[in-house]
Order: C-alpha cells, then structure tokens, then sequence
C-alpha cells in the first residue's frame, strides 16, 4: 500500500479527534468525550473498510458500472420515502447505532460508475453525443440530491467535470457547459425569487449569497461567516489554546462540523491550520500521482475522480471558514464530525490503495484494458 496516502489520511483523522476532544464538552453538556469516541469509531471502520476495499482489484467495479449506478440512484430515491429530516434537509436513513447518509457513499459510487460509462462509450457516437452522455450520467444524481441537500450536489457536479476534463472532453464543450451552468445560477439564485417562484429555501439562498457581504446582516445571515473569520483571524502564529474564546463559548456555530477548520486556526494558530493543509496536500500529491501510475485509463479516471472530490470539499469548506466562499454545509473530509462522510472517505483512499497496489504488481488481467 502507498504509505504516504495512508499516512496522510490517518494523520488528518487524528487531528480530527484530537479537535473534537477540546471542543466536544462545550457542544454536547455533560458528555465530553461524545463527538472524539464516535469519531474514533468511526474512523476505525473507515479503515477496516479501506483495507478491505484496497485487496480488490478496482478494474473490476468497470464491469460492475451498470448496477452501481442503479443502486446509486436507489439509494438517493429511498431519502425521499424514508429518510429523515435534519435542519431542514432530508438526507439521511436512522439505522440503529447511527444515521447513514447515501448521498455521501454515493460520490464514490458515481466516480467508479461514470468512470466506467467513459470507457465503455469511448468509441459510440460523435463527440457531441459523448459529451452529452456524460453531462446527462452525472447530472441524473446530481438533481436528485439537490433536491435534498445543496452542498454534496456541488460535489457530485465536481466530480462529474473533473472526469469529463480526465477523459478528454473538448474544452469547447466545456465551455458551453459553463456558460449553462451561469445561466443556471442566474436563473436560481436571481430570475426565479423575483417571479415568486424560488427554487432553493430562503436559508440555502442568503447561505449563497451573504457571503458577498456579511458584515450587512452580521447577526443574521451574515452570523456564522463573521464569526468563523473572526476565530480564524485571533489565533495568530501560535494560536490561543484554552482562550480561544469563540470556539469554547460557542460564538462559532457548527464548529465540531462545518466549521472545524475555524476552531483549528483559533486554537493552533496557523501551525496548527498549516499542518491540517498540509496533510491535505500530501493526500492530493498521492492522488494526482496515481493518475500517471494507473495500468490503465479506467484507474486515471478513478484517481481523477477521487482526488477531484476530496480538493474540491477542502476548497470549499476552508474557504468558508475563511469568507471566501459561499456557506453550503459541506464538511472538511476526515476532519468534520460524521460517520457517513469519514467512512465514504476512508473507502475513496481504499480505492486509491488498490490504483496503487495493482500499479506496483505489473498484473494484466481481463479487467486491464
């Protein structure tokens, strides 16, 4: 196994837990142990999964695209019927020790699934027609989960470019589907509110938008970008430990989740930020690397896909955290606080793991076309 890759992702849980035990005790009274212990667990399954996932060679789940996908798409439509209502977003399933969110398994399963739709359609059609096909594969769960949550459709988008870009998509085309993507944004965020027919709730709206100016509407919309800058901004070089005021007196909102990064920062100070980015880069120098590495293009594919969703959700989050980016409720991977996020996590790393261990043994099977 890569090393490295591994080190990387268990230094990062680490940090993680490490984190949560010194905020835990202000999040949940009485319990200060709650958010590390189960992190913990989690990340512990996370690894069982990623070692067992690394045994198998990945070129196999290319002729297996079909029915990932369709149990991809199963999976987000049962969130409709049975899936249960958290701050105003449907998302996940209640499962006896915790809740399960498909979405999060789903961004693996959509790289493996579309990735595999690229090889196979490779030679069928004109580029147009190919294009279109892509767009369509990845844009089918892309919808599905906006409608249930707007930060991890982001991703599944993400991914779904990142792979097009990967398989050689024209940027011509890619720059047709850009400006559509503008025009829908406009649409959303702009045309369809004045005619009184909004697309989005009210909170996802001033989430997008009040990061353009927080400091209008600071105890507001404006609340949680203002505070997660200024507790960023106080920690300084070192960083301000026990006094890291807005992190222990709860001026930071969702500081063991979407505001992780914050709390790090204010506590370890850029040290502390720079070795959590740190860890990050290596992780995507491991990824990309395995890009080149791959016996074949169904692995350069995957790698993409993988290390496109990992940076895009460290961009977006961290930015956030910083007020350069727009509030979406995406979490910081290995780092926020969920079971179903760390564990699709540890899986992606699993599949990198086999990139790389079918990559060092030189083994051409039926699946190494």
């Amino acid at each position: 196994m890569d090393g490295w890759l591994a080190f990387s992702a268990l230094g990062l849980l680490i940090c993680s837990i490490f984190t949560l035990s010194q905020t835990s005790q202000q999040v949940v009274a009485g319990a200060p142990d709650y958010f590390p212990q189960r992190q913990a667990v989690y990340g512990l399954v996370g690894i069982v999964a990623m070692i067992a996932i690394a045994r198998i060679d990945y070129s196999r789940f290319r002729e297996l695209r079909v029915g990932i996908y369709t149990f991809l798409c199963s999976s987000i439509l049962i969130i409709f019927v049975f899936g249960v209502t958290s701050r105003g977003s449907t998302q996940s399933l209640s499962l006896p020790f915790f809740t399960f969110q498909p979405a999060e398994l789903g961004k693996l399963l959509l790289i493996l699934s579309l990735a595999g739709f690229v090889i196979d359609g490779a030679t069928r059609g004109s580029e147009s027609q190919r294009t279109l096909r892509y767009l369509a594969l990845g844009l089918a769960p892309t919808g599905m989960v906006l409608l249930q949550d707007l930060g991890t459709s982001l991703v599944y988008g993400a991914i779904t470019i990142a792979i097009m870009i990967a398989a050689g998509v024209r940027w011509s085309h890619l720059a047709v589907i850009g400006a559509g993507l503008t025009a829908f944004i406009a649409v959303v965020l702009v045309v369809m509110p004045m005619a009184g027919a909004p697309v989005l709730k009210e909170y996802q709206q001033e989430r997008l938008t009040s990061f353009i100016s927080p400091s209008s509407d600071i105890g507001g919309a404006g609340y949680q970008q203002n505070q997660a800058k200024v507790a960023a901004g106080s920690g300084g070089t070192t960083g301000r430990g026990n006094q890291a005021t807005q992190s222990r007196l709860g001026f930071v909102p969702e500081r063991h989740t979407d505001f992780i990064f914050a709390v790090v920062a204010e506590r370890y100070g850029f040290f502390g930020a720079g070795l959590v980015l740190s860890l990050f880069a290596l992780l995507f120098w491991r990824a990309l690397r395995l890009m080149t590495l791959s016996k074949n293009f169904y692995g350069t594919l995957v790698a993409a896909g993988i290390a496109s969703a990992i940076m895009f959700q460290v961009f977006v989050n961290v930015g956030m955290n910083l007020g350069i980016m727009p509030i979406t409720g995406i979490p910081l991977p290995l780092m926020s606080y969920g079971g179903s996020a760390v564990i699709a996590t540890f899986l992606m790393i699993g599949v990198l793991q086999s990139i790389h261990i079918e990559s060092r043994a030189g083994q051409r099977g039926p699946w190494s076309q």
